[in-house]
């Protein structure tokens, strides 16, 4: 399989995941002529959906697994609502002004900030995540700090004691926070224990955390628990935040903003 056909292979199952999470459940023969390509090659797509835990197979489809800690690959995220990413680092950059000081996580939408950046002056942003690290070359005003660790693979960051270690020597005006997991009752969580770890201690350092998730995070729970929801001062999302969800947060005296 060259690269091409790696790339087109990976953005049918992204669409393959979004159709799932919609409906809960999917059918071969259906996702063959939404996709045109044969039945075995949608058979193929939906075992290695499988043997990731993203879904259970059926007798002719697939039905969304119930398992709560599904790590995916940060290549995979990427692809996935996109468009409301774009829109959300936008208009969380517009939150972030001269002279701060902050934390920006590891993820997809927090690599969206990034590119909105340039014009702030005398910015400093500590870091555990070397895709954001490396966007931020080319913004010579910005002071990065990179945290050292272990490398986690699947999302381009550092964890561990290292990391830990190396996020307590640093007081910051925000922690810019993106979520894998967010329910206004449980509060936030993510699948591994070594990210939820880091993440409590970025939320320790921190004068205010801003959260920054597409909607489809609400209303999931992760193996890993991070904090309750009274932590957070801001949370940047879409216009499909379920409404009750909407309401809990605002009721809870948490500023919920939509990009548009």
């Amino acid at each position: 399989m060259n690269i091409d056909d790696k790339e087109i292979t990976l953005e049918r199952r992204v669409k393959i995941i979004d159709l799932l999470e919609e409906k809960g459940q999917i059918k071969v023969a259906d996702l063959s002529k939404v996709f045109h390509v044969s039945q075995v090659t949608i058979r193929n797509d939906l075992a290695q959906l499988e043997n990731k835990g993203i879904l259970v197979r059926t007798r002719g489809g697939g039905i969304k697994s119930q398992r709560v800690n599904i790590d995916f690959h940060l290549s995979e995220k990427a692809k996935r609502h996109l468009l409301e990413k774009q829109k959300i680092g936008k208009r969380t950059a517009e939150l972030i002004k001269d002279d701060d000081t902050i934390i920006l996580d590891s993820g997809t939408t927090t690599l969206e900030i990034t590119k909105h950046l340039s014009h702030i002056k005398n910015l400093t942003i500590i870091t555990n995540a070397l895709n954001l690290a490396s966007q931020l070359i080319n913004c010579p005003q910005i002071n990065v700090i990179m945290l050292g660790g272990i490398l986690r693979r699947s999302s381009l960051s550092m964890i561990g004691p290292l990391a830990e270690a190396n996020i307590r020597n640093f007081y910051c005006d925000k922690f810019i926070m993106g979520v894998d997991s967010i329910d206004s009752q449980y509060g936030i969580s993510t699948p591994t224990v070594e990210e939820a770890q880091l993440n409590k201690l970025m939320i320790e350092i921190s004068k205010e955390v801003i959260v920054v998730t597409d909607s489809s995070k609400f209303l999931r729970k992760s193996f890993a628990y991070i904090a309750p929801i009274k932590v957070i001062k801001t949370i940047v999302t879409d216009s499909n935040i379920p409404l009750d969800e909407y309401k809990n947060l605002t009721n809870n005296g948490i500023e919920v903003i939509i990009a548009e």
